[in-house]
């Protein structure tokens, strides 16, 4: 009789969590006088995205995000690139953001933990990250050069930081070691699509949210 109640029990919270799991789709937009983004996200995706931002490094950036953490993504977005790339890549951090925590909820049956060590030639990058509702970003990246291709290297931090702001993730990025600067970013996008994935799994055992205190 005990083992029937356990199993039944295990297979409600399985049924849970595939019900929470086929509503993680989220469509987030924002229009402002220097941006207008329209962004779609599916967290159980195949690692399918059509991105075009108007940032060529960032499609290519965001793709691999997506390809690797096997989200569906969609993003259309122009902004005042005539400028610079600074307004257009923020956004694109807040509104993934948002897109993350309006996509996952409360948390509830969510592993909420995620790392992921990502070689990519001769750099290694590892990212780790919770989704605790607290928003933090630890950056520890070293990149020699200002500029890959027409995209300013610096504005991978300011990217990061805005998701970090709007998902309320706490997020580590360590370049353990590393030469070419494409192929660190890379690495963090790479890296940063399987830790995300991770943290987002359900976990059947998982009643409530994962915290001692019962809520994040």
């Amino acid at each position: 009789m005990i083992a029937v109640s356990l199993a039944r029990e295990r297979d409600a919270l399985q049924e849970d969590a595939v019900a929470r799991k086929a509503m993680r789709k989220t469509e987030i937009t924002r229009k402002t006088r220097e941006t207008d983004i329209k962004l779609l996200l599916n967290i159980d995706g195949r690692g399918q995205a059509q991105v075009v931002t108007g940032v060529g490094f960032m499609d290519h950036m965001l793709t691999l995000f997506a390809a690797h953490g096997l989200f569906d993504l969609v993003i259309t977005a122009q902004g005042d690139t005539r400028v610079d790339d600074h307004h257009s890549v923020e956004d694109l951090g807040i509104c993934l953001g948002q897109a993350l925590k309006k996509a996952v909820g409360d948390l509830a049956g969510m592993s909420r933990y995620g790392s992921s060590y990502v070689p990519m030639d001769e750099a290694l990058v590892r990212v780790c990250v919770d989704f605790s509702n607290r928003s933090f970003l630890h950056y520890n990246v070293t990149l020699a050069d200002q500029k890959v291709g027409s995209f300013d290297t610096s504005l991978t931090k300011e990217f990061l930081r805005a998701l970090v702001l709007h998902s309320g993730a706490t997020l580590h990025v360590d370049m353990l070691h590393g030469e070419n600067t494409h192929h660190i970013i890379e690495a963090i996008f790479k890296a940063l699509g399987r830790a995300v994935a991770d943290a987002l799994t359900p976990d059947y055992r998982v009643q409530g949210v994962l915290s001692s205190k019962g809520l994040l």
